[in-house]
């Protein structure tokens, strides 16, 4: 018994050099899976390019849902296996790093605190998941268009996004830790992502009835890929690479659409990743959620192409969430109060909720009349 109460603070004080080695063990695990579940998606459901069917796209999105709350159920029994917690010490420093709305009550046992952390972790990953599941609606209108203003041919989509969500993992990947080292170290950058939030919900709402265009010949990408001779004029099937006549490797119009996807799916992350650091700063619970959420978004987007002009209340209701977000991320730099995660959670299902319904029940309702 001495030699474990001797042993316990040495324990304790490399803590620090312990941990990070159990987060990048959970990382590499989670990658391992995501991209096994993205190799069987293309490798074994789509190895032919193919126009993809809604009740496919239903499927598979059911499939990602399915898979996202299984995540929220293992984080509701086990979160503390993420960052390698396992005694009071380490939920302790977990607070201290990034737990600004978990509560460590000395008071009670560590199961009991274990029980509020696994609680607090898995609703702040539920609403990261939820905030950046309805933000990422916005970007299939966007990415509907950019196919349609390009011409593709419809059973190159599927092939497009899945090479387009891999770019999209990479550079959120950047972005996400990136963020986290900043907030970190500068704390003050949560009132800077908060306003920001609040621009852009204002914008999107004063612009929620601008029609937006892609005009294929004035594309600064394709206008820059041109004048140089570095794409070709015509598709060629499902490559994104050809050889010219000068035996030189060129870019083709279907790999101009992956980088227009991609930088698309760049700015909507400018606007996503800052709402989800609204509910947690801990980069692994925003890597996780926005991850599962974009994972769906390829086949959510062939269950809704067809129907994405229904959703006339879409617009006014992110602009209403991004101000909320805003909201939330300010309020603490100006009052002592702050927004529980369970209230966000909320807030977020009623917008969804009310965007929805009255699409449905008010389709030919002019947006600027309501």
């Amino acid at each position: 018994m001495q030699s474990g109460n001797l042993t316990r603070p040495i324990f304790v004080h490399l803590r620090p050099y312990f941990e990070p080695m159990t987060e990048t063990l959970f990382f590499i695990i989670f990658i391992i899976f995501i991209t096994l579940m993205l190799v069987l998606d293309l490798g074994v459901f789509h190895k032919e390019n193919r126009v993809v069917s809604f009740k496919e796209a239903t499927i598979w999105t059911s499939i990602w849902i399915g898979v996202s709350l299984l995540f929220f159920v293992f984080m509701l029994f086990h979160a503390e296996l993420v960052h390698g917690i396992d005694d009071m010490a380490g939920l302790q420093h977990y607070k201290e790093r990034y737990g600004a709305e978990l509560t460590v009550d000395n008071n009670l046992s560590y199961q009991e605190n274990l029980h509020v952390f696994r609680k607090t972790i898995s609703l702040q990953f539920l609403t990261g998941y939820l905030i950046e599941k309805a933000l990422s609606l916005d970007n299939i209108f966007v990415m509907l268009l950019i196919f349609l203003s390009f011409q593709v041919d419809p059973k190159y989509y599927h092939r497009v996004l899945f090479y387009g969500i891999l770019g999209a993992i990479v550079l959120r990947f950047i972005f996400i830790f990136l963020s986290a080292a900043l907030i970190s170290h500068f704390h003050w950058i949560l009132l800077v992502f908060g306003l920001f939030l609040l621009y852009s919900g204002i914008k999107l709402f004063v612009e929620r009835n601008k029609k937006e265009t892609i005009d294929v010949d004035k594309h600064p990408i394709v206008k820059f890929l041109s004048k140089r001779n570095l794409v070709t004029k015509e598709y060629h099937g499902k490559y994104f690479f050809v050889k010219n006549d000068k035996k030189r490797w060129v870019l083709t119009p279907l790999m101009v659409v992956l980088i227009t996807v991609e930088l698309s799916d760049v700015i909507f992350a400018v606007d996503s990743i800052p709402a989800i650091f609204s509910v947690t700063s801990d980069p692994f619970i925003v890597f996780f959620s926005n991850i599962f959420a974009i994972l769906g978004l390829r086949s959510l987007f062939f269950v809704l192409q067809n129907a994405v002009d229904k959703f006339v209340y879409l617009r006014p209701g992110l602009s209403l969430l991004l101000i909320f977000i805003g909201v939330k991320m300010v309020l603490p730099f100006i009052s002592p109060y702050h927004i529980p995660t369970v209230a966000s959670l909320i807030v977020i299902i009623g917008i969804l909720f009310v965007c929805i319904v009255a699409s449905i029940f008010f389709p030919k309702k002019e947006i600027g009349n309501a």
